[in-house]
């Protein structure tokens, strides 16, 4: 039991732009909201859009106003969102990084934007100003929130990103801490989804000896999706599932240079992502940069192979040659690892368990019940 567990739940204020939903950051603020109100805990949330069950109790706030474009939207909801903590706020408040001026108790830093440098969407020279521009104002509010707040915890996703935030905040080192987001092992799962893994496979004329890898990511530019398609010229065994949003129709130009265009099959946003898990061999993101990668935890839970580069939160989940395979962003290098698995078949299914086993070691009991320990630490 918990030391939090011997004292009267505490009061939680959560501020975020969005909870619940598409993305690793939603997906990890709705299971904790869920968590916390399962334990007891009384929410508070303020937030553009929150997506939570309907019963479960949670006094909610959601600002209404200007979200694009984004830089104005950011700082709309920092005017606004810094007024409702003023007057909603109750108990311990976390805010999910730096998105209000109040003085919170808990930051949770999902990136630390020091070191990120989102690629544009597009390589046009618009596109590119805009996201210097955006990366600018990001930094310098995170500079200034962490200024402010010089006594609340900054609770990092992944050692990588507490590395980072003691690296650039060193008079904050000592209130960085670690909680690893989690995966639901139940929901994603070996063979949970098969007939619908099927019908994907029908629907894409995908065959049964077809091996098919899977990449899951938004933002595809730093993500590696490029530098998978050109792998696959050289590994003919496989097909390639696209699940998420980028510039398709560039990668679809991509494909065809590559004469690969047959092979890689574009699904969008889904919210059945266990289906594409399932549908799966191996789960390959060659990114430059993740924080955690949830993905990559929820491919490992279905038990597939995971194949990625050493980024934060990959290098806690994926030990090279155990349950899947650290790679570089090398198309050559990618294609190598995909040919020894479709060489291999018992490699994939040894692969496959062990990433399984790894994963189930990051729930998110574990996770509510970290932040639980933190909140009745500071309720204390």
């Amino acid at each position: 039991m918990s030391a939090a567990a011997h004292h009267q739940p505490a009061a939680v204020t959560i501020v975020a732009h969005d909870i619940g939903g598409v993305g690793g950051m939603e997906r990890q603020l709705a299971e904790l909201i869920v968590g916390l109100r399962r334990l007891g805990h009384p929410v508070t949330v303020i937030a553009w859009k929150c997506v939570l069950p309907a019963d479960l109790g949670v006094d909610i706030h959601i600002l209404r106003g200007v979200r694009r474009p984004f830089p104005v939207g950011y700082l709309w909801f920092m005017a606004a969102g810094t007024l409702a903590v003023r007057r909603h706020r109750r108990g311990v408040v976390q805010s999910a990084g730096a998105i209000v001026l109040n003085r919170v108790d808990v930051a949770a830093i999902h990136c630390c934007h020091q070191v990120y440098r989102a690629a544009p969407r597009r390589q046009t020279p618009l596109f590119v100003a805009y996201e210097r521009a955006l990366g600018l104002m990001k930094r310098s509010f995170e500079r200034l929130f962490v200024a402010l707040n010089r006594s609340a915890l900054f609770v990092c996703v992944s050692e990588g990103v507490a590395d980072e935030m003691r690296r650039f905040y060193p008079r904050a080192a000592d209130r960085v801490l670690t909680i690893h987001n989690g995966v639901d092992a139940g929901e994603f799962r070996p063979g949970a989804m098969h007939a619908q893994a099927r019908s994907l496979r029908e629907r894409h004329g995908i065959g049964d000896e077809r091996l098919v890898a899977c990449f899951v990511a938004r933002g595809w530019g730093h993500k590696g999706l490029g530098e998978l398609i050109e792998a696959l010229s050289s590994a003919p065994a496989w097909d390639l599932l696209v699940a998420g949003t980028g510039d398709e129709q560039a990668y679809r130009h991509l494909a065809e240079r590559c004469g690969v265009a047959d092979r890689v099959h574009w699904l969008g946003v889904t919210s059945e992502i266990q289906t594409v898990y399932e549908a799966a061999d191996a789960f390959v993101l060659p990114s430059s940069y993740e924080t955690f990668s949830l993905v990559a935890y929820e491919a490992a839970a279905s038990g597939i192979p995971v194949l990625a580069t050493p980024v934060n939160g990959v290098r806690e989940l994926v030990s090279d040659g155990r349950t899947g395979f650290l790679i570089s962003r090398d198309s050559g290098a990618i294609a190598a690892r995909l040919n020894e698995l479709a060489a291999d078949p018992a490699l994939r299914a040894r692969l496959g368990e062990a990433a399984r086993d790894a994963a189930l070691a990051f729930s998110w009991e574990r996770m509510v019940e970290r932040h639980e320990e933190v909140y009745g630490s500071l309720a204390a």
